[in-house]
């Protein structure tokens, strides 16, 4: 999987890599016990500083997506279950995201194609896994 960082964007480094990773495993380009690469290379390789990648694998092992061990370093964690209190924060990240949708005319049917076009773009693995 290739990461690529836009260096003059708003969006921090490390979230960009962050939301790279996490799109990738929601798009099974990254599978479950699949090894990362380590944060050195990753870092190498993109042309950033370790302690960036380093941040964007912490907060990815923080929720739950990767695992590390010092011995195997970091590989992509087992899928994780739908939890309330996921849904509860998604909910909470959502509510930017649709009041900006309001202030540009925008409806519940426009956000719902919208978000059914990013499923369908990742390979719709939601609610049982599969495609």
């Amino acid at each position: 999987m290739l990461i690529e960082v836009d260096f003059a964007g708003d969006i921090p480094i490390y979230t960009q890599v962050r939301d790279q990773i996490v799109i990738g495993i929601a798009a099974g380009l990254l599978l479950p016990d699949e090894p990362l690469p380590s944060v050195r290379r990753l870092a190498a390789d993109i042309g950033i500083n370790v302690h960036t990648v380093n941040k964007a694998y912490a907060q990815l092992r923080d929720e739950g997506y990767i695992r590390m061990d010092r011995r195997s370093g970091a590989e992509v964690a087992p899928p994780m279950e739908k939890s309330p209190s996921y849904l509860a924060t998604l909910e909470t990240k959502l509510y930017p995201i649709v009041a900006e949708a309001i202030c540009h005319r925008a409806g519940a049917g426009d956000i719902c194609d919208v978000v059914n076009r990013v499923f369908l773009a990742l390979g719709d693995r939601g609610e049982d896994g599969n495609e």
